[in-house]
């Protein structure tokens, strides 16, 4: 366990993602990561044990954990092109790992130098991605929100822990996500580790804002009880839930040193994964149960929101699912390492919750 600035970072190796069975790798690296998360959380001191015990509870009490995932995969997708470049400080002409030994004739620096970026780069924005998406469903979840009593099939904070701390517990995991984020940034001593972690805290900040998740958040509240067109439904999906979904890949791919073209053509794949993911939400709030969805269904409904499928029908949003995806696999396939991403992306159009 290493602390920096009051923020501890777990000692922890995750598993290959080859494609090779993709099942058995996603369930390994989710509970690598629900182990990650669990040695990750603040521990209570004398007066702060019920923000701290509402904080925890919000986080472990499941989850698909899929931004996490996502940002490791895209990550993945670049760590051959990053072991043969080598250190970008380097003049010398032989192949260098991201700490700049000689790997000429070590067939065991590539695994090594990418052990190492996860867990010096990786893991702590892998981290604070979660925690954001977490603070989002509680606030979600409260009275003057969506307010549901149960997530993931167990009591809402709020419903758990009161409406007051629900909103602190949240507000705490947003603020906890940055500190994350900046210790990482604080614990590198690689100049160029360090230029990476400042470009993932600076995309991860404004993909979370009013001109990302929040923006997306305001405007579909703003529009509760009131009827929506294409181009609202529209900015909302892009920006509520595909916000996160283009900062986890990007946050990911800046972190294994991609380029500033590349990061663009990844945020591309991601927002349309995005909004595929949104319309299979909103396609399963009118199909599947509460029992299997872990979540109320009818929500929507409940609180007359315009959705992807009361404005176009569930035989197109079933078929605008196929094709966003199609798409956004079509850009991930021309990198290296891309099985595993582009089996989790297929993933998404046949969950059922």
């Amino acid at each position: 366990m290493k602390t920096y600035s009051n923020i501890e970072f777990p000692d922890i190796e995750f598993p290959k993602t080859l494609g090779l069975n993709p099942e058995l790798e996603l369930k390994d690296l989710t509970a690598t990561i629900n182990d990650m998360i669990s040695k990750s959380l603040p521990s209570q001191g004398l007066y702060d044990k019920k923000i701290i015990d509402a904080l925890n509870y919000s986080m472990e009490v499941g989850g698909k954990r899929l931004r996490p995932i996502l940002m490791l995969a895209a990550a993945r997708l670049f760590y051959k092109t990053e072991s043969t470049c080598g250190d970008s400080y380097s003049n010398d002409s032989h192949s260098h790992d991201p700490y700049g030994h000689d790997s000429s004739n070590d067939d065991s620096s590539v695994e090594n130098s990418s052990k190492d970026l996860e867990a010096r780069l990786i893991m702590p924005f892998m981290l604070a991605i979660e925690m954001i998406h977490t603070y989002s469903l509680v606030h979600d979840d409260l009275p003057a929100m969506d307010n549901d009593d149960y997530r993931r099939g167990n009591l809402t904070t709020h419903k758990k822990f009161g409406e007051d701390f629900g909103i602190l517990a949240g507000d705490a995991l947003l603020n906890l996500a940055y500190e994350t984020c900046f210790a990482a940034i604080e614990a590198q001593d690689r100049p160029e580790y360090m230029r990476r972690a400042i470009k993932a805290a600076s995309i991860l900040s404004r993909k979370a804002g009013i001109y990302g998740m929040v923006g997306g958040q305001c405007l579909d509240v703003f529009l509760t009880d009131k009827p929506m067109d294409k181009d609202q439904l529209d900015y909302i999906f892009k920006l509520k839930t595909g916000a996160l979904i283009e900062a986890s890949c990007m946050v990911g791919v800046a972190l294994a040193g991609a380029s500033d073209e590349d990061i663009k053509k990844i945020e591309l794949a991601a927002s349309k994964t995005g909004y595929a993911f949104q319309i299979q939400d909103d396609i399963l709030d009118v199909t599947s149960t509460t029992e299997e969805l872990g979540k109320p269904v009818l929500s929507d409904e409940k609180n007359n929101k315009t959705t992807y499928v009361t404005l176009y029908g569930l035989t197109k949003a079933h078929e605008d699912v196929e094709k966003l995806s199609y798409e956004a696999i079509s850009i991930i396939d021309k990198y290296d390492n891309s099985d595993f991403m582009i089996w989790l992306i297929k993933k998404l159009i046949d969950r059922k919750k």
